[in-house]
């Protein structure tokens, strides 16, 4: 089995699910007591945070350069981010590492695929919702993204921060969520909806509104568990 890498911290509670969830996919598929090896690597929150804000991707770009370094000298095989919006960097930090990434952008994108989805709604993080790093894989497969509107961006993110990130699921919330992503359907025709930051399945649990919604916390752990796995089941990693 394939040691894991694991940059968590962004934010906790993301970071929480992603190792029950692998530890739980082990269990199913390889029985009781097998689990996988799992070095996580907790950084500051408000240090990237702090990057983000001021517009400064480059030091975004060394922050995780050198936890995967880190990563790498504590035996990890490969690594991959508990969190969607730091992937903005991700084919600059991906081609500076020597340590293999998995993108969740990317297994997100393989799942749609899977599904034969062609018109997805995205919540996210307003940083991710007004970046492009997301829709870029999708289009070259034929997807098309959509996002809310500028006041539904404000909301959202408003709403990650002050309550997802610290752990608050507030059924008010939940509820304003599920109008954007009805709206949504009405008017842009969305056949799905990409739960695009890791601490939103928090609220939003499972499916709603008849429309798959993808959990890419979820697609991103079974990818991880299908690269760590690969060699006890014979499976091609994702």
């Amino acid at each position: 089995m394939k040691r894991i890498g694991l940059i968590g911290g962004t934010g906790p509670e993301a970071t929480l699910d992603y190792y029950a969830g692998m530890i739980e996919t082990a269990r199913k598929r390889l029985g009781s007591f097998q689990y996988p090896e799992i070095i996580v690597y907790s950084l500051s929150m408000g240090r990237l945070m702090e990057l983000f804000r001021a517009s400064d991707m480059p030091g975004v770009e060394d922050l995780l350069v050198e936890k995967l370094v880190a990563l790498e000298r504590a035996g990890a095989d490969f690594a991959a981010i508990a969190a969607v919006t730091p992937h903005v960097v991700y084919e600059e930090v991906s081609s500076r590492s020597s340590l293999p990434l998995l993108s969740i952008v990317e297994a997100t994108c393989d799942r749609a695929q899977e599904m034969g989805l062609e018109r997805m709604g995205l919540l996210a993080t307003g940083f991710t919702m007004a970046s492009d790093f997301f829709q870029k894989p999708f289009a070259r497969n034929g997807i098309k993204i959509v996002v809310p509107g500028p006041d539904e961006r404000k909301l959202i993110n408003k709403k990650i921060f002050t309550e997802l990130e610290q752990g608050i699921v507030r059924e008010e919330t939940r509820q304003s969520f599920l109008e954007i992503a009805s709206r949504m359907i009405r008017e842009e025709g969305i056949d799905s909806l990409i739960l695009g930051c890791t601490e939103i399945p928090l609220i939003l649990d499972r499916d709603y509104l008849d429309i798959p919604f993808l959990n890419t916390a979820a697609i991103h752990v079974r990818a991880i568990m299908n690269r760590a796995l690969a060699e006890e089941q014979g499976q091609s990693s994702i």
